[in-house]
């Protein structure tokens, strides 16, 4: 099992069984649906289908929120430098005389002189003039203007509510189809985020905070605390900010994720040349590598495996490249002398994987409800698997988002006056056959919980010993 983690887009090439079943074969570990593309009859099929064919695999559904896409074009206009087009807030044109846009505020937001940019900045356009609800704009780069295509008006500030009627639809959608985490575009605060934690009502689907924007950067260290996940948006991050030091700000999301134990996605071309190549660039190779070198949880692909012609190809490739990288994070690690905490919690998380390196240990089970003690542990980079088990069927299947770990439902009942529920549940992981009888064990849990306590127990186990003494 790979420790990096790979999230990936499916669409039309990979929505059917075997190339689903071959993803999850090559490294698939989450799979991503884009709500900006498609209806919401064609993502409730593709929902249905995956948890199918791969029950266990989380589901993470992106919703547009913020993001300002061109509407579905009936005519997609080309333009060369100089010349001029027009967007439109109404929404009644097919793109032949006006490009009709989703946000039905952009014209009171944007002036003359404003820059507008699009398809990931690869299209640029200044603004010459507004009237009513038309923008006239002049391109400065020749290209084509698709159908929903990202809009980015940088440095403007859009009065957008933090949540919007069609982030209400999309919520009441994903609870419906039970997906596992949420993609929440342009987060900027906590506030945002606990916006939608009050919108979601519960604990799923878990809330992944996208960092886009200057204001996301700005805020990066409350958006990591208060998010369940955080995603490195390259695409929109580099537009909105400045494409020279995009992987700068890289690492400082990363950085702040890890620093809450929080999981965090880098996205955005990573293997963009394999949409139609089955082999990938040397950059492209380096970026997954640094990424992994980073301290990523995941990395995600997009057009690769929604539409590319090698989809399977590119998640076996981001595999090898991944576990490359994390041999090398792991000779650094095993050089290094672990650090020690100030409370129990980050005392026993620092703690594990010393023992992981000074004991023949061969995998970590946590036993936790909320995923805690798991992340914990995860952003240590230990060599061992994770095996995180929770008597919640949810909470467990989102696991598999935390690097190097499988997320594990359990009906053991676990126990609060004691540990007595710790060797059922290494007995009943030894009869699914995830852990083998001379299986040396390291399990953290937590027993007599009280306010703030947690994760405060670890046992060392021999798995065959455990059987012999419930025999």
């Amino acid at each position: 099992m790979n420790v990096t983690r790979i999230v990936g887009t499916i669409g039309p090439v990979s929505l059917n069984e075997q190339t689903l079943l071959q993803l999850r074969e090559a490294g698939l570990s989450v799979a991503r649906l884009n709500g900006s593309h498609a209806d919401l009859d064609w993502h409730r099929n593709a929902i249905a289908e995956i948890r199918r064919v791969l029950p266990d695999v989380p589901i993470l559904l992106d919703i547009p929120g913020r993001k300002i896409r061109t509407t579905q074009l009936a005519f997609e206009p080309s333009f060369l430098a100089g010349e001029e087009i027009i967007l439109t807030t109404e929404t009644d044109h097919d793109g032949s005389k006006k490009v009709p846009v989703n946000y039905p505020d952009l014209h009171a937001d944007l002036r003359t002189g404003h820059t507008i940019l699009a398809d990931d900045g690869t299209l640029r356009f200044t603004v010459v003039a507004v009237a009513g609800r038309d923008i006239r704009i002049r391109a400065e780069t020749a290209g084509q203007l698709k159908s929903r295509k990202g809009i980015n008006v940088p440095f403007v500030k859009l009065n957008t509510p933090q949540v919007t009627p069609r982030d209400e639809r999309m919520i009441a959608f994903a609870k419906e189809t039970g997906v596992d985490f949420i993609g929440l575009s342009f987060v900027e605060s906590a506030g945002h985020v606990r916006a939608f934690r009050d919108l979601i009502g519960s604990s799923s689907p878990r809330i992944v905070a996208k960092v886009e924007n200057q204001g996301g950067m700005d805020h990066v260290d409350e958006i990591a605390e208060a998010a369940d996940a955080i995603m490195v948006d390259r695409g929109d991050l580099s537009v909105e900010t400045s494409l020279h030091d995009v992987a700068l700000r890289q690492k400082r999301i990363i950085a702040a994720a890890r620093e809450h134990g929080k999981p965090v996605i880098v996205a955005t071309e990573m293997l963009h040349t394999m949409i139609q190549n089955p082999f990938p660039t040397k950059a492209e190779v380096s970026d997954i590598t640094n990424a992994v070198l980073d301290g990523c949880a995941a990395t995600m692909l997009s057009g690769e495996t929604a539409m590319g012609d090698f989809p399977v190809e590119a998640v076996r490739i981001m595999a090898q490249v991944a576990t490359a990288a994390e041999a090398h994070v792991q000779a650094d690690l095993d050089a290094g002398k672990p650090d020690i905490g100030a409370n129990v919690a980050d005392a026993v998380g620092n703690v594990i994987p010393a023992l992981c390196r000074a004991l023949p240990i061969d995998k970590i089970v946590a036993i936790t409800r909320s995923g805690f003690a798991a992340r914990m542990i995860a952003r240590h980079r230990p060599r061992q698997p994770i095996l995180a088990v929770s008597d919640d069927a949810v909470a467990a299947r989102s696991f598999n988002l935390i690097a190097g770990t499988l997320g594990v439902v359990s009906d053991v009942p676990f126990r609060r006056d004691s540990g007595d529920h710790i060797p059922r549940v290494l007995q009943q992981l030894h009869g699914r056959g995830l852990l083998a009888a001379d299986d040396m064990v390291l399990v953290v849990g937590v027993s007599y919980p009280g306010k703030n306590t947690r994760m405060n127990t670890v046992q060392i186990h021999r798995i065959s010993d455990v059987m012999a003494n419930l025999a």
